[in-house]
């Protein structure tokens, strides 16, 4: 009897276990299904990008800073490297629709440069103090290209990168979830250990057999 009672618990505590896992590990899933389709085809097109052929798209504007402003920014005290003042990061909102709020700008005797990067593409702005001509570039080079460096995490802001650590935890739960359901079945799946063994043994003969 006491034997039928433990093989019970046994039964019972797997059971338990399995449903904690299984449920986690579809939740996991499903926070990770959209994230992991973008960064397997990113990591396709980042892995041939010599092949994918990008055709960049430039857009000019230009506009006159009236005297007032010219006369603030010429009497405000710099170094190289300062915060975009809030009289200019208004004027340029207003004007050319541009959001410099927060942006650190590169100040010189006569002028004021403010880069402007983002996925996919580059920007800048710059105002001279002297003449009050203001010059705006923006380059764009395509969804691939916003994509990949979505993939990166390139110049895409603090709420981008807090996703790519929520996702990268929910790939964790995933996979460590995974790991333990494989091992809970493994008995009757003789092929199990063979092929996760294949999963880190493949890579790392690659990385060691052809990466110099």
């Amino acid at each position: 009897m006491a034997e039928t009672d433990t093989f019970d618990a046994g039964q019972r505590r797997r059971a338990f276990w399995l449903r904690q896992l299984r449920q986690w590990h579809w939740i996991s899933s499903a926070l990770c299904l959209i994230g992991m389709l973008l960064f397997a085809l990113t990591g396709f097109t980042l892995n041939h990008a010599a092949q994918i052929e990008a055709h960049p798209h430039v857009e000019r504007r230009s506009a006159s800073a009236p005297a007032s402003l010219r006369d603030t920014l010429g009497h405000t005290q710099h170094r190289d490297k300062g915060p975009v003042p809030a009289e200019l990061s208004a004027w340029l909102a207003s004007t050319l629709q541009l959001d410099t709020a927060g942006r650190i700008a590169e100040w010189s005797a006569n002028d004021i440069y403010i880069a402007l990067p983002r996925p996919g593409g580059d920007a800048w702005v710059s105002v001279d103090f002297t003449t009050g001509d203001t010059e705006y570039e923006l380059t764009t080079r395509g969804w691939i290209a916003y994509l990949n460096d979505l993939h990166k995490g390139r110049n895409a802001g603090a709420a981008w990168g807090a996703f790519i650590d929520v996702f990268a935890a929910a790939c964790v739960v995933f996979s460590v979830t995974g790991l333990l359901l494989l091992k809970m079945h493994a008995r009757g799946r003789v092929s199990t250990w063979p092929l996760v063994g294949f999963g880190l043994v493949a890579p790392l003969l690659l990385a060691i057999l052809f990466i110099h």
